[in-house]
């Protein structure tokens, strides 16, 4: 199936360079282009892609608010984030928001194709940069700041629990399987089933969710 994709920057450059590059890809379409936040908004509505290319410092209404209205409009694309900068101090916050991972601006094409193909699958997208920034900010937290609720932690099985964990170190669920020795379809089910334990919306949420919780702390 081809993975319809969105893009959202206020530079027209960026993103008529970024159209070029992913419609040279096999099974991925850019379905269309947006400059700001609140277009964005409109675009992902009437176009419903699968994922949405998301630049986070835009006019009129940035990338963090706009990625809040898309994920709380419950549909089914998905939010990659995209930045000049791997010390965005909004980059915690979008995934927090719902974005599904997040990319700097200039990975390679096919870095860039390989991000769409992980986020659309499912899968959280973290480039290593910024996986140690998050781990930063976690870190900073305080129990007062920590808003997740960590009650549902215990409605999940001990295997649901350990699946989290490795989530939330980043690994795929391939990796998983290979770690705990069972195969791919069976870490797929817990997946699927700490999602729905948690109400979380995708893998990202549930590394989020690990950290907050500290049922993984950083090193």
């Amino acid at each position: 199936m081809t993975i319809r994709v969105l893009i959202v920057d206020d530079q027209m450059m960026v993103r008529e360079g970024f159209s070029v590059l992913l419609n040279a890809m096999e099974g991925i379409e850019v379905v269309g282009e947006a400059v700001d936040g609140r277009q964005a908004i409109a675009r992902v509505a009437a176009l419903r892609p699968d994922v949405v290319l998301m630049d986070i410092r835009m006019p009129e209404m940035n990338g963090l608010e706009a990625t809040r209205h898309i994920v709380a409009a419950d549909t089914d694309a998905k939010v990659l984030v995209l930045t000049t900068f791997d010390l965005d101090e909004y980059v915690y916050q979008a995934l927090r928001a719902g974005a599904s991972g997040f990319l700097l601006k200039d990975a390679s094409a096919r870095q860039l194709a390989e991000g769409v193909r992980v986020v659309a699958a499912g899968e959280a997208l973290l480039a290593p940069s910024v996986t140690k920034r998050l781990i930063v900010e976690f870190s900073k937290l305080s129990d007062v700041q920590r808003t997740t609720d960590p009650s549902g932690v215990g409605e999940l099985t001990e295997r649901e629990t350990e699946v989290l964990v490795l989530i939330a170190q980043g690994l795929s669920n391939a990796e998983i399987a290979d770690r705990l020795l069972v195969a791919e379809s069976t870490i797929k089910t817990h997946v699927s089933r700490i999602l729905v334990k948690l109400g979380l919306r995708d893998r990202t949420q549930a590394a989020v969710y690990a950290y907050e919780t500290r049922l993984v702390t950083p090193a």
